[in-house]
C-alpha cells in the first residue's frame, strides 16, 4: 500500500518537475526565489534530453512499479507517458535532442525577452 502511494506520489512529482523545467521561468518571474531552482532544473532537463540520458526518477519509478507488481518500462518518463500521445511512432534520438533544445529555447525566450520587461515594469511601479 505504501509502495503504491510512493509510486503515485513519484509520478505526480516527476510530471510536475517536467512542467517546471519547461514553464518554470514564468513562475520565476512572479516568485523570484524560484529563479535559481528553475535555472538548475531547466539545465538538468536540457542536459538529460540532449545527451539521451534517463532521469534517475525513472529508475526509481520502475523499481517502485516492480515492487508493486506492475511492470516497469523501457526508456524515460517522457517517452513512456507523453510521446505515445504526441509522437505515435515513438521517441527517436533526433526528437530527444529537439526536446532538449526546445527547453533551452523556451527558457531563453522567457529570461531573455520577457524577464527584462517585467523588471522594467516593476521598477516603473515603484
Amino acid at each position: 500500500m505504501m509502495v503504491a502511494f510512493a509510486l503515485d506520489a513519484l509520478l505526480l512529482f516527476h510530471g510536475a518537475f517536467v512542467l517546471f523545467v519547461v514553464g518554470g521561468g514564468l513562475l520565476a518571474m512572479r516568485f523570484r526565489k524560484l529563479l535559481g531552482w528553475h535555472l538548475a532544473a531547466a539545465a538538468w532537463g536540457a542536459v538529460v534530453e540532449i545527451n539521451g540520458w534517463i532521469c534517475p526518477l525513472t529508475f526509481l519509478e520502475n523499481w517502485l512499479r516492480v515492487a508493486t507488481g506492475v511492470a516497469g518500462y523501457q526508456g524515460g518518463f517522457l517517452a513512456h507517458y507523453l510521446f505515445a500521445m504526441i509522437y505515435p511512432d515513438g521517441l527517436t534520438r533526433r526528437m530527444q535532442i529537439g526536446l532538449g533544445i526546445g527547453v533551452v529555447l523556451v527558457n531563453a525566450f522567457v529570461y531573455g525577452y520577457l524577464w527584462p520587461r517585467l523588471v522594467r515594469a516593476r521598477r516603473l511601479k515603484e
